[in-house]
């Protein structure tokens, strides 16, 4: 393992701890999916071994586009090793606000969700791409985990991205002010924003979140958390995400809210604690 500097902080740091304190504990729930931390870690390191090979390292930034799948944490934890920033999309974007955001926030590859029929999300990353040309690489995270070509030409699978990678890589020592993630406002009063939020803003936030949630559920209960709040907004990914993975909890992730979906898998796994926007309630 690399030396570590002891002023570096990187926000994948809180995987690598997980690694150690309980790597067999179980970190995603998706379905039938169900990932410990050591596998999240590993997946996570091969990512980042993929995009190093591609010549991606500190200071890129890497979009990313997917809905709550084991994809997101993956993707999200492996571009933060590598020394990338991260560009959470939202999956309801078209082909011109993609490009957009993909030039505004200067791209360098792109991490996409295939996507559905009624939502083709991998079709419009790439028209988007045909127009922000600064944006080189289309990565396709299949439907089909076990896919092996991209449905889209001329781009590669997350599946042939980490193929034999080590399942082990040493995080980028990060300074503390660095950016880990550039997160976009809505645009509703001009065109959107794009917030760069440091390694020390996410955790710190990551942090608070953690220790408000930690009394409610009780301290000797398991943190598992129903994600139904979407991963590439601040809510979803400090509240949830983040802060889950800080605890050593469990993330259940659910694609989109529905209400007797989320019963059931709140009762299925037992989960501990639920956020939510106003009408999800």
């Amino acid at each position: 393992m690399a030396e570590q500097s002891p002023t570096a902080l990187n926000l994948a740091h809180i995987l690598d701890q997980q690694l150690v304190r309980g790597p067999s504990r179980t970190a995603v729930v998706s379905g039938d999916v169900r990932l410990s931390y050591a596998q999240l870690h590993a997946m996570a390191s091969q990512v980042a071994g993929g995009l190093s090979a591609m010549g991606i390292g500190p200071g890129d930034h890497v979009a990313l586009m997917c809905p709550n799948l084991p994809y997101f944490p993956v993707a999200y934890l492996g571009i933060l090793k590598a020394g990338g920033a991260v560009v959470p999309l939202s999956v309801l974007l078209k082909p011109r606000e993609i490009a957009y955001h993909l030039r505004d926030s200067d791209s360098k590859v792109f991490l996409c969700f295939e996507g559905t029929s009624e939502l083709p999300m991998a079709e419009m990353a790439q028209a988007g791409m045909d127009v922000a040309a600064a944006c080189r690489d289309l990565i396709v995270m299949t439907a089909d985990p076990a896919a092996t070509r991209s449905p889209i030409d001329g781009s590669r699978t997350l599946a042939q991205l980490m193929h034999r990678q080590p399942p082990d890589f040493d995080t980028h020592p990060a300074a503390p002010d660095d950016t880990a993630v550039i997160l976009y406002t809505s645009g509703t009063t001009g065109q959107a924003k794009g917030a760069e939020l440091t390694h020390l803003n996410m955790l710190v936030n990551a942090m608070v979140s953690r220790d408000l949630i930690q009394p409610i559920i009780g301290g000797d209960v398991a943190n598992i958390a129903a994600v139904t709040l979407p991963l590439f907004h601040s809510f979803g990914q400090t509240v949830q995400m983040n802060a889950g993975l800080l605890a050593g909890g469990t993330l259940v992730l659910l694609p989109r809210f529905d209400p007797a979906a989320l019963l059931s898998a709140i009762e299925r796994e037992r989960v501990t604690h639920w956020a939510g926007v106003p009408s999800m309630y």
